[in-house]
């Protein structure tokens, strides 16, 4: 069953009995469901988990403004004092990933440890077709063009996440893809398992490989064979084995 937090503005569910020691964080245009399988099975384990929906995803409504995974931090800060007032593994998933990172640097003593999934941690240097775009984007500013053509850009050169996304949610997208967390991955001083499908060609393992170079705190890198990008719904089991070994 769901059940509102800060005030309705995130929804989350619970898995197993007891007081809650590992909170789920999902991906960009996913639902806290994608953890379900990974949360059922550590709660028959014996341990209690919440899986929330972020905000403008799943049941919880958009935010009342637009910011990067750095902004969605923030937004956690209520609910996870209403799930528990005890240090917290906080799994995330990609996009879940990169609020989970920016919670915890800012917030060290109410994590206990991290689980990061094919995050994007750290910006991609731009490739032709974004210079493409910010040209066009530019000729459009400089009213060289019109509005119509920078919109097909956007169809022609934006990712299908930038492509699906439209208002404030857009927005959102734009701000966290031009974030990179090189600040907050020296800050955070926590055990962190970096969990990566070897097949994962939206965020390969490279990434995790340079990330864990940057992180202060004990760092684990853990690749899967035959696994892509949706790593936490394609292997539940290995998640819920790394989960358990960073909370022992």
């Amino acid at each position: 069953m769901l059940k509102a937090f800060a005030s309705g503005t995130i929804f989350g569910e619970t898995y197993g009995e007891g007081p809650v020691k590992v909170v789920w964080l999902h991906g960009w245009a996913r639902s806290a469901s994608d953890f379900s399988p990974a949360a059922r099975l550590l709660a028959s384990r014996g341990v209690c988990s919440v899986a929330l929906d972020l905000p403008g995803f799943g049941s919880s409504p958009l935010p009342q403004r637009a910011g990067g995974a750095r902004y969605y931090g923030e937004l956690l800060n209520s609910a996870l004092d209403e799930i528990s007032s005890e240090p917290l593994t906080i799994v995330g998933h990609s996009f879940g990933g990169r609020v989970a990172l920016c919670f915890a640097a800012v917030h060290p003593d109410r994590v206990h440890a991290l689980v990061l999934s094919g995050t994007p941690l750290l910006r991609a240097a731009p490739g032709r077709s974004a210079w493409r775009f910010r040209l066009i984007r530019s000729l459009v500013k400089w009213r060289v063009l019109n509005e119509r053509t920078l919109e097909k850009a956007r169809q022609r050169y934006g990712s299908s996440d930038y492509r699906n996304a439209t208002g404030r949610l857009r927005e959102i997208f734009v701000a966290t893809v031009n974030e990179s967390y090189e600040v907050e991955l020296s800050r955070w001083q926590g055990p962190t398992t970096l969990l990566w499908g070897a097949a994962d060609s939206e965020v390969p393992v490279a990434v995790a490989q340079r990330a864990s170079e940057l992180l202060a705190g004990k760092v684990k890198v853990e690749v899967t064979p035959g696994v892509g990008h949706l790593s936490v719904t394609e292997d539940p089991t290995s998640l819920v084995h790394e989960v358990e070994a960073v909370m022992a």
